[in-house]
């Protein structure tokens, strides 16, 4: 029976780093954080000074050993406690995760994240661009090669999570200096690099403390040895793809999975503490129609955390999905959030009016929640991805 993690009152499982008192103190400052529209560095240091950044590295590079299927689960928990939080670290977990899947897989080219996040470094993911919905197969930043093998990018990257703490930005561009062999150039910039800006353009609906800024690169350098790799624009069958999918849709998956539990234990609260006039004042937990709302959410929870901890253990495990990988993944991430999205809603009906008003929990779920639409993969392409997987390309 695959486990499904508590995140509101369990202690860690064995091998887990987040207990009870750093998680509260961590949801205490939450919603200080949402309201004030800062970045949580007080929580990024308290997770920093367990070992969390680098729970995903091997104990021989220095890290704590966690399997990704243990680390989704204290993924889940943290966003339980400040989703925020849990979306910034998530984009530094990733690229361990990225770099912990490569190395289990025999390849190397990553070994320098994973040495270096054991030793206090922090990496931001600097991917995203506007109006590319080509994501990880196209780019328009420019990546300039230089003498030696080094590149120079120059672009606007957004949504870029933990911008005011990063120390390593992992990006991509296009090098397009041969236009009969264009190639897409994947490298780390150092944040003390000339060329690197972020704008303080974060004041968004939900996701608040996050800091997902914009970052602008105008020439910021990246010297060959930090080059990682270069293949031609479109899919491609590459372990740094495969981590970076797989990782960050899973990761990602549990945070908003979090949401969706936290939003369920508010609701049940609010069930048994509520009382309902026309009912001679009886609990409206006793009421037939929010007993229903409350078992619809809790279906969808457990619907959605064996998912995420069969998909994490098979990446742990180096099992082979084939051409079935990246459709699962997708799908993952797409039932995700959207299941987070109903058990949030449906506990909204349940907590009544209240949930209306600013500095309530639920309603800043209900903020946080809806920015798993805008990860990729959507809902459009999650679907186009299922449906090549199973009936193969479109026709040229």
């Amino acid at each position: 029976m695959t486990e499904s993690p508590r995140p509101a009152t369990s202690s860690p499982a064995p091998g887990g780093v987040l207990d009870d008192a750093l998680l509260g103190r961590i949801r205490s400052r939450a919603a200080a954080h949402d309201a004030a529209n800062t970045f949580p560095f007080d929580d990024v240091a308290e997770l920093a000074a367990v070992g969390y950044l680098r729970a995903l590295v091997p104990t021989r590079f220095g890290g704590m050993g966690l399997t990704l299927s243990r680390l989704a689960a204290e993924q889940a928990r943290l966003a339980a406690h400040a989703p925020a939080t849990a979306l910034a670290v998530n984009m530094h977990l990733v690229w361990t995760g990225v770099a912990k899947a490569m190395h289990e897989r025999g390849d190397t080219a990553l070994e320098f994240v994973l040495t270096e996040a054991a030793q206090g470094a922090i990496f931001g993911f600097g991917v995203s661009e506007p109006g590319n919905d080509l994501v990880l197969f196209g780019s328009s930043t420019d990546a300039a090669p230089q003498h030696g093998g080094g590149y120079r990018f120059t672009g606007t990257k957004v949504f870029t999570s933990l911008s005011p703490a990063w120390t390593q930005l992992g990006t991509m561009g296009l090098d397009n200096s041969d236009p009969a062999r264009p190639l897409i150039v994947w490298a780390f910039l150092d944040r003390a690099e000339p060329g690197i800006t972020r704008k303080d353009d974060w004041d968004t609906l939900g996701m608040r403390g996050s800091q997902s800024q914009t970052t602008l690169l105008d020439g910021a350098y990246a010297p060959a040895d930090r080059v990682v790799r270069t293949f031609p624009p479109g899919p491609v069958n590459d372990p740094l793809i495969f981590g970076i999918f797989a990782t960050f849709e899973i990761l990602l998956s549990a945070v908003y999975t979090g949401i969706a539990q936290r939003a369920l234990e508010l609701g049940v609260e609010s069930a048994k503490r509520r009382r309902s006039a026309k009912n001679d004042g009886r609990p409206l937990a006793q009421d037939p129609d929010i007993r229903r709302r409350i078992a619809e959410a809790a279906l969808l929870l457990d619907a959605v955390y064996p998912q995420i901890q069969t998909l994490a253990r098979d990446v742990d495990d180096l099992v082979d999905h084939g051409p079935f990988w990246f459709a699962r993944l997708a799908g993952l991430k797409h039932r995700s959030v959207e299941s987070a999205k109903q058990v949030v809603d449906l506990m909204l009906r349940v907590n009544g009016g209240a949930s209306y008003f600013a500095g309530d929990e639920l309603g800043r779920l209900y903020r946080d929640v809806l920015a798993g639409l805008f990860h990729p993969s959507n809902a459009d392409s999650a679907h186009a991805t299922v449906a090549t997987a199973w009936l193969g390309p479109l026709d040229v």
